[in-house]
Protein backbone atom coordinates (compact mmCIF):
# COMPACT_ATOMS: atom_id res chain seq x y z
CA UNK A 1 0.00 0.00 0.00
CA UNK A 2 1.32 3.29 -0.92
CA UNK A 3 1.89 5.52 1.98
CA UNK A 4 0.43 8.66 2.65
CA UNK A 5 1.76 11.98 2.51
CA UNK A 6 2.54 13.35 6.27
CA UNK A 7 -0.20 16.19 7.18
CA UNK A 8 1.42 19.84 6.74
CA UNK A 9 1.03 21.60 9.97
CA UNK A 10 2.53 25.22 10.32
CA UNK A 11 4.69 25.85 13.52
CA UNK A 12 2.27 26.79 16.67
CA UNK A 13 4.58 29.84 16.85
CA UNK A 14 3.59 31.53 13.48
CA UNK A 15 0.54 33.04 14.45
CA UNK A 16 1.73 34.03 17.93
CA UNK A 17 4.10 36.18 15.40
CA UNK A 18 1.97 37.63 13.32
CA UNK A 19 -0.57 38.59 16.24
CA UNK A 20 2.38 40.29 18.27
CA UNK A 21 3.58 41.92 14.51
CA UNK A 22 -0.26 43.28 14.03
CA UNK A 23 -0.21 44.63 17.87
CA UNK A 24 2.87 46.83 17.43
CA UNK A 25 1.06 49.36 14.78
CA UNK A 26 -1.82 49.48 16.69
CA UNK A 27 0.14 50.68 19.75
CA UNK A 28 2.12 53.29 17.42
CA UNK A 29 -1.23 54.50 16.36
CA UNK A 30 -2.82 54.85 19.40
CA UNK A 31 0.35 56.79 20.68
CA UNK A 32 0.46 59.19 18.03
CA UNK A 33 -2.87 60.02 18.54
CA UNK A 34 -2.36 60.54 21.86
CA UNK A 35 0.67 62.35 20.99
CA UNK A 36 -1.13 64.71 18.54
CA UNK A 37 -4.01 65.66 21.23
CA UNK A 38 -1.48 66.73 23.78
CA UNK A 39 -0.11 68.90 21.16
CA UNK A 40 -3.34 70.22 19.42
CA UNK A 41 -4.44 71.18 23.37
CA UNK A 42 -0.92 73.44 23.94
CA UNK A 43 -1.31 75.02 20.44
CA UNK A 44 -5.05 75.60 21.13
CA UNK A 45 -4.11 77.34 24.66
CA UNK A 46 -1.27 79.52 23.06
CA UNK A 47 -2.76 80.58 19.61
CA UNK A 48 -6.36 79.62 19.31
CA UNK A 49 -8.15 76.80 17.20
CA UNK A 50 -7.28 77.95 13.57
CA UNK A 51 -3.28 77.41 13.33
CA UNK A 52 -2.79 75.31 10.82
CA UNK A 53 -3.33 71.46 11.06
CA UNK A 54 0.23 70.84 9.24
CA UNK A 55 1.98 72.80 11.88
CA UNK A 56 0.42 70.63 14.85
CA UNK A 57 1.24 67.57 12.82
CA UNK A 58 5.16 69.05 13.00
CA UNK A 59 4.98 69.86 15.99
CA UNK A 60 4.30 66.30 17.08
CA UNK A 61 6.39 64.56 15.10
CA UNK A 62 4.14 62.72 12.49
CA UNK A 63 3.48 62.88 9.29
CA UNK A 64 0.32 64.81 7.75
CA UNK A 65 -1.20 62.11 6.93
CA UNK A 66 -1.10 60.43 9.90
CA UNK A 67 -2.79 63.02 11.65
CA UNK A 68 -5.97 63.08 8.60
CA UNK A 69 -5.89 59.50 9.61
CA UNK A 70 -7.15 60.25 13.23
CA UNK A 71 -8.62 63.39 12.92
CA UNK A 72 -10.24 63.69 9.00
CA UNK A 73 -11.05 67.34 9.93
CA UNK A 74 -10.69 70.23 12.41
CA UNK A 75 -13.71 69.65 13.88
CA UNK A 76 -12.80 66.20 15.08
CA UNK A 77 -9.01 67.23 16.53
CA UNK A 78 -11.18 70.02 18.39
CA UNK A 79 -13.94 67.54 19.93
CA UNK A 80 -11.40 64.66 20.58
CA UNK A 81 -9.18 66.88 22.24
CA UNK A 82 -12.61 68.01 24.37
CA UNK A 83 -13.62 64.56 24.77
CA UNK A 84 -10.36 63.91 26.50
CA UNK A 85 -10.10 66.80 29.11
CA UNK A 86 -13.70 65.89 30.13
CA UNK A 87 -13.02 62.02 30.64
CA UNK A 88 -9.31 62.94 32.21
CA UNK A 89 -11.17 64.83 34.42
CA UNK A 90 -13.66 62.18 35.55
CA UNK A 91 -11.28 59.77 35.74
CA UNK A 92 -9.13 62.09 38.21
CA UNK A 93 -12.23 61.75 40.74
CA UNK A 94 -11.23 58.21 41.56
CA UNK A 95 -7.33 58.50 41.53
CA UNK A 96 -7.29 61.52 44.09
CA UNK A 97 -9.97 59.54 46.11
CA UNK A 98 -7.26 57.00 46.68
CA UNK A 99 -4.94 59.16 47.32
CA UNK A 100 -6.04 61.79 49.20
CA UNK A 101 -8.27 62.18 52.83
CA UNK A 102 -12.16 63.24 51.25
CA UNK A 103 -11.34 66.98 51.72
CA UNK A 104 -8.50 67.43 49.98
CA UNK A 105 -9.39 64.85 47.12
CA UNK A 106 -12.09 67.25 46.81
CA UNK A 107 -10.12 70.21 46.90
CA UNK A 108 -7.80 69.23 44.03
CA UNK A 109 -10.46 68.07 41.75
CA UNK A 110 -12.04 71.42 41.51
CA UNK A 111 -8.98 72.65 40.66
CA UNK A 112 -8.28 70.82 38.37
CA UNK A 113 -12.06 71.83 36.89
CA UNK A 114 -11.35 75.17 36.96
CA UNK A 115 -8.18 73.88 34.23
CA UNK A 116 -11.32 72.10 32.78
CA UNK A 117 -13.10 75.58 32.10
CA UNK A 118 -9.89 77.30 31.27
CA UNK A 119 -9.74 74.65 28.02
CA UNK A 120 -13.59 74.81 27.12
CA UNK A 121 -13.87 78.12 26.88
CA UNK A 122 -10.88 78.33 24.70
CA UNK A 123 -12.50 75.27 22.09
CA UNK A 124 -15.57 76.70 23.05
CA UNK A 125 -16.41 79.46 19.87
CA UNK A 126 -14.99 76.23 17.26
CA UNK A 127 -17.42 73.41 19.10
CA UNK A 128 -20.69 75.81 18.88
CA UNK A 129 -19.65 76.23 15.13
CA UNK A 130 -19.79 72.64 14.52
CA UNK A 131 -22.06 71.08 12.06
CA UNK A 132 -25.31 70.09 14.26
CA UNK A 133 -23.61 71.98 17.33
CA UNK A 134 -21.77 70.49 20.18
CA UNK A 135 -25.62 69.80 22.47
CA UNK A 136 -25.22 65.87 22.88
CA UNK A 137 -21.28 66.52 23.13
CA UNK A 138 -22.21 68.84 26.26
CA UNK A 139 -25.22 66.55 27.63
CA UNK A 140 -22.33 63.59 27.95
CA UNK A 141 -20.04 65.67 29.26
CA UNK A 142 -22.13 66.84 32.36
CA UNK A 143 -23.29 63.97 33.12
CA UNK A 144 -19.35 62.58 33.23
CA UNK A 145 -18.18 65.53 35.80
CA UNK A 146 -21.44 65.19 37.75
CA UNK A 147 -21.09 61.77 38.47
CA UNK A 148 -17.45 62.86 39.67
CA UNK A 149 -18.33 65.84 41.82
CA UNK A 150 -21.08 63.61 43.52
CA UNK A 151 -18.89 61.20 44.37
CA UNK A 152 -16.53 63.28 45.80
CA UNK A 153 -18.63 65.62 47.73
CA UNK A 154 -20.95 62.36 48.89
CA UNK A 155 -17.29 61.07 50.66
CA UNK A 156 -16.57 64.41 52.25
CA UNK A 157 -19.97 64.36 53.65
CA UNK A 158 -19.78 60.59 54.81
CA UNK A 159 -16.63 61.84 56.50
CA UNK A 160 -18.15 64.53 58.18
CA UNK A 161 -15.92 67.79 56.41
CA UNK A 162 -19.20 69.12 54.12
CA UNK A 163 -22.83 69.40 55.38
CA UNK A 164 -25.11 66.76 53.81
CA UNK A 165 -27.80 69.80 52.43
CA UNK A 166 -24.76 70.61 49.89
CA UNK A 167 -25.85 70.80 46.25
CA UNK A 168 -22.32 69.38 44.40
CA UNK A 169 -23.48 71.24 41.30
CA UNK A 170 -23.54 74.72 43.07
CA UNK A 171 -19.92 74.76 43.60
CA UNK A 172 -19.40 73.73 39.93
CA UNK A 173 -21.72 76.30 38.78
CA UNK A 174 -19.56 79.39 41.30
CA UNK A 175 -16.61 78.51 39.81
CA UNK A 176 -17.77 78.30 36.15
CA UNK A 177 -19.85 81.65 37.04
CA UNK A 178 -16.23 83.33 37.81
CA UNK A 179 -15.00 82.18 34.41
CA UNK A 180 -18.11 84.01 32.47
CA UNK A 181 -17.95 87.13 34.07
CA UNK A 182 -14.16 87.53 34.75
CA UNK A 183 -12.52 89.03 31.59
CA UNK A 184 -8.89 89.05 33.34
CA UNK A 185 -6.30 86.94 32.43
CA UNK A 186 -6.15 85.88 35.94
CA UNK A 187 -9.60 84.69 36.51
CA UNK A 188 -8.13 81.53 36.84
CA UNK A 189 -5.91 81.84 39.94
CA UNK A 190 -9.19 84.26 41.28
CA UNK A 191 -11.10 80.88 40.85
CA UNK A 192 -9.13 78.43 42.22
CA UNK A 193 -8.51 81.09 45.55
CA UNK A 194 -12.37 80.39 45.47
CA UNK A 195 -12.26 76.51 45.94
CA UNK A 196 -11.03 77.08 49.29
CA UNK A 197 -13.68 79.81 49.98
CA UNK A 198 -16.58 77.66 48.98
CA UNK A 199 -15.24 74.91 50.82
CA UNK A 200 -14.93 76.67 53.89
CA UNK A 201 -18.27 77.75 53.56
CA UNK A 202 -19.54 74.25 52.91
CA UNK A 203 -18.13 72.89 56.22
CA UNK A 204 -20.97 71.67 59.22
CA UNK A 205 -22.08 74.37 61.37
CA UNK A 206 -21.13 74.13 64.88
Amino acid sequence: MARLPKPVTEPVTEPVSKAVTARKPRADALRNRDRLMEVAKATFTRAGTEINLDDIAKQAGVGVGTLYRHFPTRDALIEAVYRAEVERLAAAAARLSLAHAPLEALREWMRLFVDYIGTKNLIAPALNAMVGGPSQLYATSRELVKAAIDSLVRRAVESGDIRPDLEPLDLLRALAGVANLSASPDWEASAKRLVDILLLGSKPAG
